[in-house]
């Protein structure tokens, strides 16, 4: 049955993960729920915050393939980005 939600949690895009979590967050901090209920809250909150950095992940990687060096040959060059302070 895990590997089932596991499955099912894959084919879930990154924009319907990022607002299960900020809901999951939100919910967390009125800190109104029940122990266990925060836990199992807590749990899913998780899971969905690695489905969003695996997605993050693999986007970084597609964009690192797409960028073109000289004569147009596509090169896998690092993608560096720079928060502004």
């Amino acid at each position: 049955m895990a590997s089932r939600a596991n499955s099912k949690q894959k084919n879930v895009c990154f924009e319907e993960a990022l607002g299960k979590l900020e809901v999951i967050v939100k919910q967390l901090e009125d800190a109104e729920l029940p122990l266990e209920e925060a836990l199992d809250k807590f749990g899913e909150g998780i899971a969905n915050a690695k489905l969003c950095l695996e997605k993050l992940n693999a986007a970084e990687a597609q964009v690192d393939k797409i960028l073109q060096q000289e004569q147009g040959r596509l090169v896998e060059q690092p993608l560096n980005l720079v928060e502004d302070n």
